[in-house]
């Protein structure tokens, strides 16, 4: 990251105004501006009625109606029944459709006797082993840290708003120290807002949460313009202090990707843990690739014209402000 920061210089501002105008309007499409930080994952529960036998429904439905669950050859599926018979709850489990359209699939299972428990698959790992043991077994934990480091890492490429406020930082902040010490404060407080969210310390209703996620990226606009008349604003005077404040808002913002879920507590921690791995994976990854970017363009040395100085700015603060409207 030191080395592409050390080249930005005098191209970095002609970049990022190409770089901002282009993505603010290629984010504008595929937003959902009402439900920014949904989990895209479908759940289905398993409630076990008698020795062997269990209620299946979704609570969560799929998003591709052809999703289908695929239990071990010696149980019986005969919709909404699952009778496993002597042998039980146990071998190997999928889905049937995971693609595109649904990536990630899971089953809580609740045992007449014993915790609940959760096993998820996603187009990556398809199959899992459901085992009478699940503590005790290695290729679950694995299964389990696969699955939340990609679920992660999916969920923050598809938070464009979260994506639009990091490129304003990265827009705003010139310094290449100042900038590592801003981007770290934003994780630092995501990460922190996510485990007391998911936990159940703090919460925040979605939908004004996810209008107040909106604003924080026209606050980010409107300082760029400032930035560009010549005005030194709030994030460009105290850039990592505004990133920590907004880091914890974004933060609640992601917790809702696994809050709703319903995960056993039981395996809460470590969920936690690799979804949080996932995201900042997916984040640092972002970040790399629009300062190489940066660092190509400057290279090439390449020019925009005067009036399109004024383009990245409102781009953003327009886009949020349309987020704002419709979460509202």
């Amino acid at each position: 990251m030191i080395g592409f920061l050390q080249g930005l210089g005098g191209g970095r501002r002609r970049f990022m105004l190409f770089a901002m105008a282009a993505l603010s309007a290629a984010f504008l499409v595929p937003a959902r501006p009402t439900s920014a930080h949904e989990a895209s994952m479908a759940v289905m529960v398993l409630r076990e009625v008698g020795p062997g036998r269990y209620l299946g429904q979704w609570s969560m439905p799929p998003i591709d109606e052809r999703l289908r669950p695929i239990f071990p050859e010696h149980c019986a599926w005969d919709p909404p029944e699952l009778d496993c018979g002597e042998r039980g709850f146990v071998g190997t489990l999928s889905f049937m459709g995971l693609g595109s359209k649904q990536s990630v699939a899971m089953f809580r299972v609740f045992p007449l006797e014993g915790p609940a428990q959760a096993y998820t698959v996603s187009a990556a790992n398809p199959i899992v082993t459901a085992a009478r043991d699940p503590g005790r077994d290695i290729g679950a934990w694995l299964n389990l840290a696969d699955t939340y480091v990609n679920l992660g890492i999916d969920h923050i490429l598809r938070g464009i708003d979260h994506l639009l406020f990091v490129l304003g930082l990265i827009w705003l902040v010139r310094d290449r120290w100042m900038l590592v010490r801003t981007i770290t404060a934003f994780t630092v407080a995501h990460s922190l807002s996510l485990a007391a969210a998911t936990f159940g310390w703090v919460g925040v209703p979605e939908r004004p949460l996810n209008a107040t996620i909106a604003l924080s990226i026209v606050f980010v606009g409107v300082e760029i313009v400032k930035l560009q008349r010549g005005q030194v604003g709030l994030a460009a005077r105290y850039p990592w202090v505004v990133a920590f404040a907004f880091g914890l808002l974004h933060g609640l913002g992601f917790a809702t990707a696994l809050t709703t879920l319903g995960i056993p507590q039981t395996t809460l921690p470590f969920a936690l843990l690799f979804f949080n791995i996932g995201v900042e994976i997916g984040q640092l990854a972002f970040v790399f690739v629009v300062l190489a970017l940066i660092w190509a363009h400057h290279r090439v040395e390449a020019t925009l014209p005067r009036w399109g100085a004024v383009l990245p700015a409102y781009a953003i603060g327009s886009i949020a402000a349309f987020w704002f409207l419709v979460r509202v």
